[in-house]
C-alpha cells in the first residue's frame, strides 16, 4: 500500500501555527512511508474564499520547505460531489429538513435546559407530504442532512488516542448541504479522501466527533477507511488554549527572522516524548516521526522556546545556506567570525556594519587614552594577519602589565563601539589595518 496523506486548509485566511504542524505531520509521515503528501484547497465556501490566500498557502508551505506531490481544489469537483450525493439520496443516506437556524437554535436550548444533550431529533424524517408543501409554499428550502445508522456502533484503533467508540444515537445527523445548495465540510471532504486514495488522515483532536460521522460516510460509499490520528492541540505558553495562536503564521515567523529548519525542529516533535533539537537538515525528523511518540496531553507552544532553538540552528548553518541573504561583500570567514553573536541571519547585517564601518566608539575613558595610542602604535609596527589580535595583546601586555578586562575591553570599544561581540581575533583581521588604525586614533 501507498501511503498517501494530505493536509487540507480552507483558502479562508492564512495558515496559523496549529496549521502549519498539522501540514508539518502528514508531509513527514509520508515522507517516512516513501508515500505521497497531496494538498487539497478546501474551497466549498465560495464567498469566503479568496485567490490571495490560496497562493499565500501555498507559498507558505514552499517556505518552510514542504513540497506536495499533487493538488487539488474543490471548487473544481462539485460535479462529483453531485453524483455521489445523488446516490446517498437514493439509498436513503442523506435526507432534506426544513427548520430554519432559529427553530433549530430554539430546540437546542430547550434541550440543554432539560439537561440533555442537545441531539437533533430527526424531526424532519416524519414531516408529511402536505407539510413538506406547506413549507414550499412558505418559500423554505431544504438543508440536507446524514442519516447516521443508529444499529451500527462507530469504533476505530486511533493511531495516537487508541481505542475509539461512540455511540450513534448520541450524535446530530449532520448537515452536509445548506439550502442554497451549499456544501459543508463533512461529505465534500469524505469523498474527496476516497477518489485521492488518502490511506492516513492526521488531524487536531477537535475533529475527533467529524471522524465518527465521517466513518459512517465511508461506509454508505462503500469505501474502506483510512487510517486516523488525532493530535492534542497546542496550546500557549501559559498552558491554555490561546488565541495569539491564530495569530501567528508564516509572515509573523518571517518576520521575526526566524528560519524554516527552527519551525520544522520545534513543531515536529512537540507534543511527543521525543526530545527537542536543532536540526539544519529535515532527514532527522522524517526518520523520528512515529505516531506512538505521541500522547493526548496538549503541546504547548513556545515562542520563546523557538527563539531559542532558531538562535542555535544559525549557529549551525554553513555559509552556502546563507550567502544570498548576507549583506554584499560579507564573505565565508566573516560569516564564521560573526555567526556565533547571533539569533537571527539578519542580525548579521548589523555585526557587518560594525566591521565595515563608520562607527562612533564612546569616548575612551581618562585612563584608558595613553593605553590606545600605545595600541595604535603597536598595530602600526605589527604585521596584519591572522594572528594580530594575540600578537598586539600579548605585547600591550607585557608593555602595559594590563590583563583581563583592562587590556581587552577598550580595545573591543574603540574597535566596535561594543562591549561585547565577536572573537576579537577573527573580526580584527575582518576590519583591516587601515580602519583599524583610524578607530584607534585620538
Amino acid at each position: 500500500m501507498t501511503v498517501i496523506t494530505r493536509f487540507a486548509p480552507s483558502p479562508t485566511g492564512n495558515l496559523h501555527v496549529g496549521n502549519i504542524r498539522a501540514a508539518l505531520h502528514n508531509w513527514l509521515w509520508a515522507r517516512k512511508s516513501g508515500g505521497q503528501f497531496l494538498l487539497r484547497l478546501d474551497d466549498t465556501d465560495l464567498e469566503r474564499s479568496r485567490p490571495e490566500y490560496a497562493e499565500g498557502i501555498k507559498a507558505d508551505l514552499t517556505w518552510l520547505g514542504l513540497r506536495w506531490d499533487g493538488e487539488e481544489r474543490q471548487s473544481d469537483r462539485f460535479a462529483l460531489y453531485e453524483d455521489r450525493f445523488d446516490a446517498l439520496r437514493a439509498s436513503g443516506h442523506v435526507y432534506p429538513a426544513y427548520e430554519t437556524q432559529q427553530e433549530l437554535e430554539l430546540r437546542r436550548k430547550v434541550l440543554l435546559g432539560r439537561g440533555l444533550p442537545p441531539v437533533y431529533d430527526r424531526a424532519a424524517l416524519s414531516l408529511t407530504p402536505d407539510r413538506i408543501a406547506a413549507y414550499e409554499a412558505e418559500g423554505r428550502k431544504p438543508h440536507w442532512r446524514f442519516r447516521l445508522d443508529h444499529d451500527q456502533p462507530i469504533a476505530w484503533t486511533d493511531l495516537i488516542r487508541g481505542e475509539q467508540r461512540f455511540d450513534p444515537k448520541l450524535l446530530s445527523d449532520p448537515v452536509i448541504r445548506r439550502a442554497d445548495g451549499s456544501w459543508l465540510y463533512m461529505l465534500p471532504s469524505v469523498i474527496d479522501d476516497i477518489a485521492m486514495g488518502v490511506t492516513h488522515v492526521l488531524r487536531g483532536e477537535d475533529h475527533v466527533s467529524n471522524t465518527a460521522t465521517q466513518i459512517q460516510m465511508f461506509t454508505a460509499l462503500g469505501a474502506a477507511l483510512p487510517q486516523f490520528a488525532h493530535e492534542a492541540l497546542l496550546t500557549g505558553s501559559e498552558g491554555k488554549l490561546s488565541k495569539r495562536l491564530g495569530s501567528l503564521g508564516v509572515a509573523h515567523f518571517r518576520e521575526a527572522g526566524l528560519e524554516p529548519a527552527a519551525i520544522a525542529s520545534l513543531l515536529a516533535r512537540l507534543g511527543s516524548s521525543m526530545p527537542i533539537e536543532p536540526f539544519v537538515d529535515m532527514q532527522p525528523l522524517i526518520d523520528s516521526f512515529d505516531f506512538a511518540h505521541f500522547g493526548r496531553a496538549p503541546a504547548r507552544f513556545d515562542e520563546a522556546e523557538l527563539a531559542t532553538l532558531n538562535q542555535k540552528i544559525v549557529h549551525l548553518l554553513p555559509y552556502g545556506a546563507v550567502a544570498d541573504r548576507l549583506p554584499r561583500g560579507m564573505d565565508e570567514a566573516a560569516w564564521e567570525a560573526i555567526r556565533p553573536n547571533l539569533e537571527t541571519v539578519a542580525g548579521a547585517g548589523e555585526w557587518w556594519r560594525i566591521v565595515t564601518g563608520p562607527i562612533e566608539p564612546p569616548a575612551p575613558a581618562e585612563e584608558d587614552r595613553d593605553f590606545l595610542l600605545l595600541a595604535h602604535a603597536a598595530l602600526q609596527e605589527s604585521s596584519f594577519d591572522a594572528t594580530v589580535w594575540r600578537s598586539l595583546t600579548d605585547r600591550l601586555k607585557a608593555e602595559t602589565g594590563r590583563k583581563g578586562k583592562t587590556l581587552f575591553q577598550p580595545l573591543r570599544r574603540a574597535l566596535t563601539g561594543l562591549d561585547h561581540g565577536p572573537d576579537m581575533g577573527h573580526l580584527l583581521p575582518l576590519i583591516g589595518k587601515a580602519e583599524a588604525l583610524k578607530r584607534l586614533s585620538l
